[in-house]
């Protein structure tokens, strides 16, 4: 080996001519043989070169900014340490942001880049998506949904290393992570019968999954105390702020202080607000006289209200961070992971909404 005066000679001539470092440039620099350097690089150095030349080789890299060639690797290793990621409404979703965090921190800390694609809800452009994706040779890819519900597993998805986040496959033929959304339920539920609640509401959602789940839940957690929600009292009234204005009027509005809920769970953040509005409206206070849980953790909004709302977070972040990791086991190992569904708990994000039961 060359001693490390070698190295401050070598290093003009390995980047002179101001082309982009090769290995082999590293290799004069450092005082070793090409095959060592590609060792370093390869994850073949254990075993083969000694900690201080590795350090050597690395410490010369770094001094050129040599990084290695990413295209050529993954044609020797048969990858591209791309993987793709392809959702239905990426670019008009509150939550897109957070799923794609967790997916692309947790791909990056593996090497691997994520790329993305919005197909509007647009099956067609989805299996072009994909088509393209497995042009590109990409490692893997996760297919995302923002609302959860079932899906047609897109074309070409059975073709390649694939995960499914926030939806479920209609053939039950790929794994998914999806949130736990009866267990959300029951942890709402739990927030107020915690306070002493016992007269409690549900307003807004519609005969989807997520609301399915989360109303199943609540009444789970409620019939173990023995309470049963009033069938009028369970408000199916949509998604948005009109309808948990529309709903908390039909609950609240002209009835006595002592026969209407003290407790509102709402089906999102947005219907939440639309609840705290009517409160506003009839002049009942939250929480003295009635306590909101919302649903989501909607950036931007949820903590923003008055008062900031207490609920339930939808663990977008954890999905994208959880379904990135799966495919990345499926890809460095080679095996298909089964087609299991994996549900990621519903944290609590406390805040000022929720109060004490009002003694009447």
């Amino acid at each position: 080996m060359k001693a490390a005066d070698g190295m401050d000679s070598a290093e003009g001539r390995g980047t002179a001519s101001g082309a982009r470092p090769t290995s082999r440039d590293v290799a004069r620099l450092a005082g070793v043989s090409h095959t060592a350097v590609s060792f370093v690089f390869n994850g073949r150095a254990e075993g083969n070169l000694s900690p201080a030349t590795q350090e050597r080789i690395r410490e010369a890299a770094a001094r050129l900014g040599y990084r290695p060639d990413p295209v050529a690797r993954g044609l020797r290793r048969r990858r591209t340490a791309v993987i793709g990621l392809v959702t239905d409404e990426i670019a008009s979703s509150p939550f897109a942001g957070r799923l794609l965090r967790g997916a692309m921190e947790t791909a990056w800390s593996s090497d691997h880049l994520v790329l993305t694609v919005d197909s509007g809800g647009d099956p067609a452009k989805e299996d072009a998506a994909v088509a393209e994706l497995l042009d590109r040779r990409v490692d893997g890819i996760i297919y995302a949904a923002m609302s959860l519900r079932r899906v047609r597993v897109p074309e070409g998805l059975h073709r390649t290393h694939s995960v499914l986040a926030n939806c479920l496959p209609e053939d039950g033929s790929l794994p998914a992570v999806v949130p736990a959304e009866r267990a959300g339920g029951r942890t709402a539920a739990r927030l107020l019968l915690e306070e002493g609640h016992r007269r409690v509401a549900v307003v807004g959602g519609q005969d989807d999954i997520a609301s399915v789940d989360r109303l199943r839940g609540f009444r789970d957690a409620l019939r173990a105390e023995g309470i049963t929600v009033p069938r009028e009292w369970v408000v199916r009234s949509g998604g948005e702020i009109a309808g948990g204005y529309e709903g908390a009027m039909r609950v609240l509005d002209g009835v006595p202080a002592d026969r209407r809920p003290t407790g509102i769970f709402s089906y999102n953040d947005r219907v939440a607000a639309g609840v705290l509005h009517a409160a506003t409206r009839l002049g009942v206070a939250v929480p003295g006289e009635l306590s909101v849980v919302g649903y989501d953790d909607q950036e931007h909004m949820a903590e923003f209200l008055t008062p900031p709302l207490t609920t339930v977070a939808l663990p977008h972040r954890a999905m994208g961070d959880a379904a990135a990791r799966l495919l990345l086991d499926a890809i460095d190992t080679g095996r298909t992971p089964p087609a299991t569904v994996q549900r990621l708990a519903c944290p609590v994000i406390s805040r000022a909404s929720v109060g004490p039961a009002p003694s009447r």
